[in-house]
């Protein structure tokens, strides 16, 4: 697929070696920028179990010349199924194929994700460190003067903070904006051996706690489920995870009872709060600029969070290439993702809501046609 070349600055460093910050320093690389990625963690590793790629979000992958390897090491369906929590079948939906090409819906472990991700970086010779972050930003007018945090220096025409919900980036350029807040659920997630007969993604219905499973590989799935948050002093430990989730579990049947009988100790097994937020305008400071959960980060109840990270990264490198000026390019990549980012975290935090209030399936499945139906449409 080809690309405009960026004429109006030669060098970026882009803050964060994730989804939103590999997204964005392929992109930029891609229009003939030299890019240094740095990364905090100094193994460069990714934890979690698998992924939902809904159809936007492959449209987006697509962009990057990497739909080919996850339909390779994911799982692809076309089809939803809906059951009552107890494994009663309800209805299957098709998932409808929003480009010609494209899966219509998947899924894929993350780790693998990122190694997909990983190795277009190291095609594009793109230089990594990792062990860094930054920790003194100072726009020049016609650049940012950079201070690693092992004391480095250099000088960019542009610094991308793709560095996560907890932005550091953010919290040395963004003065006005704020960390994000808590929704008062929690996410759990199993990975675990595909169950026998599964074949397509499958929702459970009319409980207090929605849950699903998503194939991610030809021998993998990984379940979620959503709670109201549990509160502790302390993380879980592997055995307290194990335990908690298979109470949770109780009521389900189908491949939900499945997983919980077949689940052990020793399968990968996460809880977290969820929390969300949209940063007020502007997105830039100068020459630096946020991308991904820095700036938009969303609850996992639109399956959009990795797909919204690779629009923006995409959106922010087209906007550039075409504007005059690095600044013009920025306000441009604002202008346009603001609205799209806006719908899917408001949207998303409302289905939490109707969740922990035990609202009306109407107003939730009327939330979740809509919100699917804009996001199907061009970003």
């Amino acid at each position: 697929m080809s690309t405009q070349s960026i004429s109006n600055m030669n060098r970026a460093l882009v803050v964060g070696g994730g989804i939103a910050g590999m997204a964005s320093a392929i992109s930029l690389a891609e229009r003939g920028v030299a890019v240094d990625l740095i990364d905090l963690d100094p193994e460069w590793r990714v934890y979690g179990a698998g992924i939902t790629i809904t159809g936007p979000t492959l449209r987006a992958y697509h962009r990057l010349g990497l739909i080919d390897a996850i339909k390779q090491q994911g799982a692809i369906t076309n089809k939803t199924r809906l059951f009552r929590f107890d494994g009663t079948h309800l209805q299957d939906l098709e998932e409808p194929v929003i480009e010609e090409g494209l899966p219509a819906t998947g899924g894929i472990m993350r780790p693998v994700l990122h190694r997909i991700m990983q190795a277009r970086v190291h095609e594009l010779a793109i230089p990594v460190r990792l062990g860094l972050t930054v920790d003194v930003l100072e726009n020049t007018g016609t650049g940012v003067d950079v201070t690693l945090s092992d004391g480095t220096r250099g000088h960019y025409d542009l610094v991308i903070g793709a560095d996560s919900v907890a932005s550091r980036v953010r919290e040395l350029a963004f003065p006005h904006m704020a960390p994000a807040r808590p929704t008062g659920q929690g996410c759990w997630r199993i990975s675990i051996a595909r169950p026998p007969g599964f074949n397509a993604a499958e929702f459970f219905l009319g409980h207090a706690n929605p849950c699903g499973i998503t194939a991610c590989a030809a021998d993998k799935v990984y379940m979620w489920l959503l709670t109201p948050h549990i509160e502790r002093d302390s993380f879980m430990n592997d055995e307290e995870l194990f335990t908690t989730l298979h109470g949770l579990l109780a009521d389900f049947g189908g491949h939900a009872g499945w997983i919980r009988e077949t689940m052990t100790s020793g399968d990968w097994i996460n809880y977290r709060p969820l929390a969300a937020a949209l940063q007020p305008a502007p997105w830039s400071n100068g020459r630096i600029v946020l991308v991904g959960d820095a700036v938009h980060a969303t609850t996992p109840h639109l399956a959009s969070g990795a797909g919204m990270a690779v629009e923006s990264a995409i959106a922010l490198a087209e906007e550039i290439a075409r504007a005059e000026t690095v600044e013009g390019g920025l306000d441009a990549y604002e202008e346009r993702r603001f609205e799209r980012c806006r719908d899917v975290i408001e949207t998303s935090v409302r289905m939490g809501q109707l969740q922990l209030e035990h609202g009306p399936p109407e107003e939730f499945a009327r939330l979740l046609q809509g919100a699917l139906a804009r996001l199907n449409e061009p970003f």
